[in-house]
């Protein structure tokens, strides 16, 4: 086996090497296209020339070269850049639809403008899907004099744009946009009941910057649209007290890798004389058991400070990849509800779901997709799988001299957090600059109490303070800067030596660079890479490592700490095969997770393609493609949108409960899939039968006024909001043998054998 995956590592080298020598000979013709001596308005003739070509049919692959040339120097002469042979060999690839890793400084940005260039010659527009609004806005305020020099529009789209700002934006031959607001923009235009009031043109070309975040890490986020709801009191109190009142080992236990919480048989009995409620797994206690599920899952599983944190009076949750606050997200209804109780604050009602769309169906939607990302190859076969997008490594300007040195793993937390105290002491005395990443905002505030102690002043950079994450990143390389960070330094920001000061940064270098130091391992080990890429960019010396303790949690799921037998000890741990026992552990999550997107996607898959279906003839009822007068438009828009709703909440109301299907030995998946067909093969007689009965209502009436009178309009108002999928993940696990137990005594040989209660 070894023989046959070093065979095949040796034949993707070797067309890795192939692909790189065409894209060289490639860049030696762009180069040869010496255009210094034409004039801006040559230049501009060369662009709208390519731009006819473009639209008469001629294929972009003949433009490449003469395109990339022109934006070279349009390049030069607006931004004073000139592209690097490398970022030219990654636009190509990015043209031809790869996923390029690029390492960080590397220059992606400029990298993108290229294919973005050319492939909105053809006026279709192109978008390129950025990390966050700010991104969206800086490099389309950035890169925008290029593209405006040779003739083309740019522009960004940002949250709280009204709809005339975003269809102006989106008309746009460039458009830079955050993948979660584009992705809102779709689902508010699928129930636009007017063609005006939709803000996308049919997708062409997209390029999705930070590809890993957003193709896998938050693939399987479902964007939300449904109805305004007002705020409400929870009445979760109720089962939150009950929660608190049940105990580890007693009432509850954890899965294997603590993702999910189950009652056992004592826990049943004590929840149902708390609720006084009788058989908990009676049928008609269904909504009680889910409630107390969510609320024992609130109560155990998530942290404050870790997972979430409160703020002016509301739950924020912490992105796990990034440590940021997630704006705009929430758990699935019920968690959300249980947590806001657990924490003693109002809930907002959820609302009837209008529309859903995972981002990963989303991007789907475009048909040509290629991305970028400083960490794609550790997950080059999940990338193959799900998108069939090919990565391919851009090798760096010039060499990384970082030295990436081995873990220091320690047997106890407090003997890491002494090594790591006195290891910053130390360094921070020389001068030279430190970012620490941390696991959560509660060890971010706990290590800078503990350097604080030491006599060392440090920044601290977490979701608490976001507010001021660029002042604190912009000071981070520079002499004697120690920043104490969540992953929110980890991607996406870039760290220069010096603070931009060549002078200062030259004295950095001489003492090695910036040196980041991390607390502990992550699941993902792109996570671990994007954190080391901060230090050594374009060149710079720098150094990176990982201190670990046997009592860290994903050590600690895999048992790694009864595996090693070593004394309880200050010193860090001799044991050479411990940092490789580590990145197999990581190895194994990532499979695990890829497994678990693999399994939500045929639970998903089938009702994103019965959407498809349905909004394919609704969205040729909205354009006019079907004879049918105003009023039977207006109809017909309105009662797809209503069932549609209706077939989304018993989907939910399935996906809550089909987990039980496995004690009955049948299979969830086919279950849900049988059950779900026979919903939606009753939509259209349902639209028919209801469309039928207002127009005869109706009279034929074509005045708005009147449909508005029968209730055929907009909802009032809308909220647009992401559901954190890891709850949804969690509850793919099969039950444990103590609560099918649970489950069997209570439903089965308590009634057969009239046991007692207690």
């Amino acid at each position: 086996m070894n023989i046959a995956v070093k065979l095949m590592q040796k034949f993707k080298d070797r067309d890795t090497h192939n692909k790189l020598k065409v894209y060289q000979d490639k860049v030696v013709l762009i180069r040869k296209r010496n255009l210094e001596a034409w004039d801006d308005g040559q230049l501009l003739v060369e662009s709208l020339r390519l731009q006819k070509e473009a639209k008469s049919g001629t294929s972009l692959d003949e433009l490449l070269i003469a395109a990339y040339a022109l934006v070279c120097e349009a390049a030069k002469r607006t931004l004073g850049l000139n592209p690097y042979d490398v970022q030219i060999m990654a636009a190509i690839a990015l043209h031809e639809r790869f996923l390029i890793e690029q390492h960080t400084g590397e220059g992606k940005t400029l990298s993108a403008v290229m294919p973005a260039y050319l492939n909105a010659l053809t006026g279709k527009g192109i978008h390129v899907l950025t990390f966050n609004d700010y991104l969206a806005k800086r490099d389309a305020e950035w890169m925008g004099p290029i593209y405006r020099f040779l003739g083309l529009t740019v522009n960004s789209v940002q949250a709280g744009m009204s709809l005339s700002e975003k269809q102006e934006a989106y008309a746009q031959d460039i458009t830079y946009v955050t993948a979660k607001e584009a992705g809102f923009d779709y689902l508010r235009d699928t129930i636009a009941l007017n063609d005006a009031d939709t803000v996308h043109r049919p997708f062409h070309y997209v390029i999705v910057d930070e590809a890993d975040s957003l193709l896998l890490d938050e693939a399987r986020v479902p964007l939300v649209i449904s109805g305004d709801s007002p705020s409400s009191r929870s009445d979760g109190f109720r089962f939150a007290e009950v929660a608190r009142q049940l105990k580890r080992d007693e009432h509850y236990d954890f899965d294997e890798f603590q993702r999910n919480v189950y009652l056992n048989e004592t826990g049943a009995a004590q929840a149902e004389s708390l609720l006084g409620c009788g058989n908990l797994y009676d049928s008609h206690n269904s909504h009680l058991l889910t409630s107390l599920n969510c609320a024992l899952h609130a109560e155990s599983l998530l942290m404050k400070d870790v997972d979430y944190i409160v703020r002016d009076g509301k739950i924020e949750l912490i992105e796990e990849y990034t440590g940021r606050v997630a704006e705009n997200r929430y758990l699935p209804d019920g968690l959300q509800a249980a947590l806001t109780a657990k924490e003693g604050l109002y809930s907002i009602a959820g609302g009837k779901i209008l529309g859903t769309i995972t981002i990963q169906h989303f991007i789907s939607l475009y048909p040509q997709i290629c991305g970028m990302t400083a960490t794609a190859h550790a997950s080059a076969m999940d990338f193959e799988d799900i998108y069939a997008l090919q990565v391919l490594q851009i090798p760096p300007n010039r060499p990384n001299i970082r030295i990436d040195q081995l873990h220091r793993i320690y047997t106890h937390k407090e003997a890491k957090l002494k090594a790591l105290v006195q290891e910053i002491s130390s360094v921070h005395r020389t001068g030279r600059p430190i970012l620490i990443g941390t696991s959560s905002v509660e060890e971010s505030d706990m290590l800078a109490k503990a350097l604080a102690v030491a006599g060392v002043p440090c920044h601290v950079l977490n979701a608490k303070n976001d507010a001021e994450e660029a002042g604190i990143i912009a000071k981070a390389g520079e002499t004697g800067a120690v920043t104490v960070s969540t992953n929110m330094a980890g991607r996406g920001v870039d760290i220069r030596l010096g603070g931009g000061d060549p002078a200062q940064a030259e004295v950095i270098a001489k003492l090695g660079g910036l040196y980041v130091i991390a607390t502990h391992v992550n699941e993902s080990v792109r996570i671990d890479d994007q954190l080391r890429g901060r230090s050594g960019r374009q060149g710079d010396p720098g150094a990176s490592v990982f201190y670990v303790s046997l009592e860290d949690e994903l050590l600690l799921r895999f048992g790694i700490h009864k595996a090693v037998r070593a004394p309880r000890q200050d010193e860090a741990l001799e044991e050479t095969g411990l940092s490789s026992k580590i990145t197999s552990i990581q190895r194994i999550v990532m499979g695990q997770n890829f497994d678990i997107h693999k399994e939500l996607n045929c639970y998903s898959d089938m009702v994103e393609d019965q959407r498809r279906i349905l909004y394919a003839e609704r969205l040729r009822i909205l354009k006019g493609e079907q004879p049918l007068s105003p009023a039977e438009q207006r109809v017909r828009l309105f009662y797809i949108d209503e069932f549609w709703a209706d077939h989304l909440a018993y989907v939910s109301y399935l996906r809550e409960g089909i987990h039980l299907e496995s004690l009955a030995s049948r299979n969830p998946i086919d279950e849900f899939h049988a059950q779900i067909t026979e919903a939606y093969e009753q939509i259209p007689s349902k639209i028919n039968i209801a469309s039928e009965n207002m127009l005869e209502k109706l009279g034929g009436s074509n005045d708005p006024a009147e449909w508005e009178k029968f209730g055929l309009k907009s909802p009032a108002s809308t909220r647009t909001y992401i559901i954190n999928d890891q709850y949804l993940q969690n509850k793919r696990t099969s039950w444990t043998g103590t609560t099918v137990f649970a489950y069997w005594l209570r439903t089965v040989a308590r009634p057969i054998f009239k046991l007692s209660k207690y």
